[in-house]
């Protein structure tokens, strides 16, 4: 494609906007064709969005841009696309060719108001990385300190600003002439892009989140955040310290100088972990070229241009969430996921509390386990075909923080195979589940909930004459859960009554001088008290398993 092609504003909406039609049109002549949905079918479904996928990473490749941006976005998207679509935008990086160092040159010396040797007094004129925003360049200043200087693309402003309008048209057909557009919130949905797209425009931004970042995790021995230079660094350039190292993921530099890879990844999962439960700024593109690793062993964290930020009250519907899920009280979940924006006005509660709580169930069952590749896949169809019904949408910061949970996980895997998630993260889950302020808030709750199989029996009795044939079978792990639940408390209130007795028969033999009663009420007393401490023990281990 001709290179000047794409700074034309009427050429790059004409491709963008043609190419959103021709996926519309294909997408619905293939439901006209294919009224039969079996496996034939469902394999051509398949192999259509894998060619329109990597119709728009040539496309993205080739224009640059928002594009490549938007695909990123997109990725992180699982209630807007298909899995299989987002599997070949998974691959989707800022794979562009370098801007001619004459413009990056002419883009410092506007934004520093003089020539680039009042600065520096050397640039490599090669960049070291190239992305869809700016590229980084090796200098030196003139004390003799290495730098990086990320510069801003050419034109890259003028190019994203048509690229909006090209989305805009793009989201007015998906919303006119599609069953999708009545269903999600489109407006909401393309100020989310541009918004979060516009703000990696500024390195202003960057500068600020970075310093953020290096206050927030100086306690963190083992990672470094870059120093930046604030006097030269503007909105379109940005002057950091230079770093020497190697990306995360290169074991064989790691092997050479006799770093463990295992005590990186678990300081890679500390620094992580600590950005995804607990309120505050995460990094939201944590992929192995912004995480590098020094011959020492720090790990160092680069590219703050692309952040999210967890609110607390977002980390509080979290955590309320996932109590609703070990307590089982979907609706307490159904209530999280309203207030964190996932579920839209028109939702179906009912429909999408019985989807959690059957899936919930059969991953409890150890169903997921015993399911071949084939039933997997139909259940995720199944829950993909749920999400596009309903009025279900993910707003951005919790779908960065979902694609940044993916990447670390993937980088981890990487570095170390045998990396043991659960173990690493049940010390900090346990803080994090019994909230930031009170750490025995969710225990409390756990005992107070723990009285509910007492009336739960008519309930149960109603959910399973409502399930129909597919819940005839009583989930034994979950009736027997239950049972021991009344079992504790019906031995406990026993035991209770058995030390109230013996109390009002100690002092009804005080007052009546009675010996032989006085010894039954110690009896029972006795017994009462020693029955009360072991069901309650029993039952405060079983709550807290």
């Amino acid at each position: 494609m001709n290179s000047r092609l794409k700074y034309i504003s009427l050429y790059r909406i004409t491709v963008i906007v043609w190419m959103a039609v021709k996926f519309l049109l294909q997408i619905f002549w293939f439901h006209k064709t294919h009224r039969i949905w079996d496996q034939n079918t469902k394999d051509k479904w398949k192999g259509l969005l894998e060619r329109q996928a990597w119709e728009y990473r040539r496309k993205a490749i080739e224009l640059g841009g928002l594009l490549i941006k938007f695909g990123q976005f997109l990725s992180s998207r699982a209630d807007l696309l298909p899995r299989s679509f987002i599997k070949e935008l998974e691959g989707l990086v800022d794979r562009v060719e370098s801007t001619p160092f004459q413009y990056s040159k002419q883009i410092i010396e506007q934004a520093w108001g003089g020539p680039i040797d009042e600065q520096l007094k050397s640039i490599d004129n090669t960049p070291v990385a190239s992305a869809s925003i700016g590229d980084v360049y090796r200098a030196v200043l003139h004390d003799g300190t290495p730098v990086a200087i990320k510069v801003q693309r050419y034109r890259v402003d003028e190019i994203f600003k048509v690229d909006f309008k090209a989305l805009r048209m793009v989201f007015f057909i998906i919303g006119t002439f599609t069953r999708y557009g009545k269903k999600a919130d489109l407006p909401a949905l393309y100020k989310e892009v541009v918004t979060v797209i516009t703000n990696e425009l500024d390195f202003t931004l960057e500068l600020s989140n970075g310093n953020h970042f290096k206050r927030r995790f100086k306690d963190f021995r083992s990672v470094y955040i870059p120093d930046y230079y604030k006097e030269i660094s503007t909105k379109r350039v940005l002057v950091m310290e230079w770093i020497e190292g190697a990306k995360i993921t290169d074991l064989a530099f790691m092997k050479r100088h006799h770093i463990h890879p295992e005590k990186v990844a678990k300081t890679l999962f500390d620094l992580c972990v600590e950005q995804f439960l607990f309120s505050g700024m995460f990094h939201s593109d944590p992929h192995p070229g912004n995480l590098m690793i020094r011959p020492d062993g720090t790990i160092v964290v680069i590219d703050f241009g692309m952040v999210g930020v967890m609110k607390q009250t977002e980390a509080d519907s979290i955590r309320s969430m996932v109590q609703g899920f070990i307590l089982e009280d979907y609706d307490r979940v159904i209530h999280a996921l309203i207030e964190m924006d996932f579920l839209l006005a028109d939702v179906d509660i009912e429909r999408v509390k019985k989807l959690i709580k059957q899936t919930t169930d059969l991953y409890l069952d150890g169903g997921f386990g015993k399911l071949d590749a084939n039933k997997m896949s139909d259940i995720m169809d199944e829950l993909q075909s749920f999400i596009k019904e309903q009025p279900i949408q993910l707003p951005a910061d919790y779908a960065f923080l979902g694609r940044a949970t993916s990447i670390v996980v993937g980088v981890l895997m990487t570095i170390y195979p045998q990396v043991d998630l659960v173990d690493w993260g049940r010390p900090v889950l346990k803080r994090w589940m019994s909230g930031e302020n009170s750490r025995a808030s969710f225990y409390k709750e756990m005992i107070s909930e723990s009285a509910k199989p007492l009336l739960s029996l008519p309930r149960a009795l109603v959910s399973y004459l409502e399930d129909g044939d597919k819940q005839r079978e009583w989930q034994r792990t979950e009736q027997q859960k239950k049972l021991f639940h009344q079992f504790y408390l019906f031995y406990g209130m026993l035991a209770f009554l058995f030390m109230v007795a013996g109390a009002g028969s100690i002092m009804f033999a005080m007052v009546n001088e009675t010996r032989f009663l006085l010894t039954i009420g110690i009896v029972l007393c006795g017994f009462g008290v020693v029955g009360m401490l072991v069901v309650g023990v029993s039952h405060i281990r079983m709550i807290k398993r």
